[in-house]
């Protein structure tokens, strides 16, 4: 399936501010499930941006501003060939060591009752990924999940558009999975992306990916309760949603504003 692909987001930087650098992960990169046909991201100074790839394999442009006067902006825009393997990657060449990925962060500390009861499934570890897609979606996901209600961090109730609750949703129940495989001593990570909706509002999503020895990397979406398929295209991936956020900026005045996202059929 091919995909097309445009995202646009912008930062308003403090009044009077002299030099504004900021991070991009916004370029995804070819591998065993899609392949970019073409991919650009324009910004002011992207030309002299340094670009090279973190510790995760992620594809990274540095942009330096001065006297950046006004919103700035920023947009991705590609078309990505994706094919359906069931959710299989395999064994990537240049990755770092899937030991990386059993590094605990405060996102995906959760508790024993979400993995528990799989502790003796080691013997079957596809299986076993697939039984705590399930137990996630079942302990995780609920009613006011469905009703887009989020709680901030000062315990408030939220209310947010369908597309912004899908992709926190999304993100919840992928730190879930990937801490409780975490739990049970096997690597997993955050994958950072944008779905091409199905029944689900098209646009940026979140979901997870775990090591076998076998087959190597296999992705899960506790949201969708499926393995990718050929509708999901891969941006970058980490530790969790933290280490995957397309845009870092500093200073970042108000914040990373999205302006549109869209995914559509090529």
């Amino acid at each position: 399936m091919r995909i097309a692909i445009h995202h646009q987001l912008s930062i308003t930087p403090p009044p009077e501010t002299g030099n504004m650098v900021f991070q991009l992960l916004m370029t995804p990169r070819s591998g065993a499930t899609q392949k970019v046909e073409r991919w650009s991201v324009e910004t002011t100074g992207i030309g002299n941006a340094a670009r090279y790839a973190d510790a995760f394999g992620n594809t990274v442009h540095f942009v330096n501003q001065m006297r950046p006067e006004g919103p700035v902006g920023i947009t991705a825009t590609g078309v990505v060939e994706t094919s359906d393997r069931n959710g299989v990657l395999g064994k990537p060449t240049g990755e770092p060591v899937p030991g990386l990925y059993l590094r605990a962060t405060t996102l995906t500390k959760v508790p024993v009752t979400l993995y528990g009861k799989f502790r003796g499934m080691k013997d079957d570890r596809i299986g076993l990924l697939h039984a705590l897609m399930a137990r996630v979606g079942e302990v995780l996901g609920g009613e006011e999940m469905q009703a887009g209600q989020l709680q901030s961090q000062d315990g408030q109730s939220q209310t947010q558009t369908v597309g912004e609750a899908r992709k926190a949703d999304a993100a919840l129940l992928a730190h879930g999975f990937i801490g409780a495989a975490r739990a049970l001593d096997i690597p997993a990570r955050y994958v950072s992306g944008y779905l091409l909706g199905d029944g689900e509002p098209p646009g940026l999503h979140g979901w997870a990916e775990a090591y076998d020895p076998g087959l190597g990397w296999i992705g899960f979406d506790p949201y969708l309760q499926i393995c990718p398929s050929e509708q999901h295209v891969r941006l970058c991936v980490g530790l969790d949603a933290l280490s995957t956020t397309p845009v870092r900026a500093v200073p970042d005045g108000n914040g990373v504003k999205t302006i549109a996202v869209s995914v559509e059929a090529a």
